[in-house]
């Protein structure tokens, strides 16, 4: 039997999940137009169409990140983390939400800069790492530091050893991009880490080390 009920015309949900994949200027029009929609899903949905498609500017990125809404700026630094960043500028403005409200937020900044091994925002991931309320943030800081591997970082990744299982075994790895005797004394004692992963981190480590 035909159906012959009238189409039902598409919600901008709709709309902005198919522009994504649609070579079209009035569906870019549109996914522009909704960076600025009263409704924050429909600034995430139009945040994530317009990576996709290429179209958003640096300008638009910092206003994602400075967004009122915490989905909003989480999402942002989700598409920033995964993008060439050529806009200093937008960098700075990663870094700036380290210090968001959001623990979530500053955990997304976190990869983000970590990432890009964005090297100035070094002080303020040892800041975190070392005492952040989050452990989730702390645990983040010192995987940004281990992939950014400046000195800066050593003393932070080192006393996360005395931090909560999931935060020593991130400093585990990240332990390798740095070298030292103190390195080495910190990996002994935690071969003998009270955490069974922890002790695994580090027999994983050393099994991956070249004769």
């Amino acid at each position: 039997m035909q159906d012959n009920e009238p189409t039902l015309p598409e919600s901008l949900d709709e709309v902005l999940l198919r522009a994504g994949f649609k070579s079209n200027g009035a569906l870019d029009e549109r996914i522009l137009e909704s960076l600025s929609a009263e409704n924050p899903r429909h600034r995430v949905l139009a945040l994530r169409a317009g990576v996709r498609r290429g179209l958003l500017t640096a300008d638009d990125m910092s206003t994602g990140l400075a967004d009122s809404n915490i989905d909003v700026r989480r999402e942002t630094l989700t598409l920033l983390a995964h993008e060439k960043i050529e806009s200093v500028e937008l960098l700075e403005a990663v870094r700036a939400c380290l210090d968001d409200e959001d623990a979530l937020v500053v955990d997304g900044a976190i990869f983000a800069l970590g990432e890009h091994l964005y090297v100035p925002a070094v002080e303020r991931l040892c800041e975190i790492a070392l005492g952040h309320d989050d452990a989730r943030c702390r645990e983040s800081a010192v995987a940004a530091l281990g992939e950014i591997g400046d000195e800066r970082g050593r003393r932070a990744v080192l006393a996360a050893l005395d931090d909560k299982p999931p935060v020593r075994r991130r400093a585990i790895v990240a332990l390798t991009n740095f070298e030292g005797p103190d390195i080495d004394e910190a990996l002994r004692k935690a071969s003998e880490d009270r955490d069974w992963q922890v002790r695994a981190a580090v027999d994983q480590l050393t099994r991956d080390e070249p004769d």
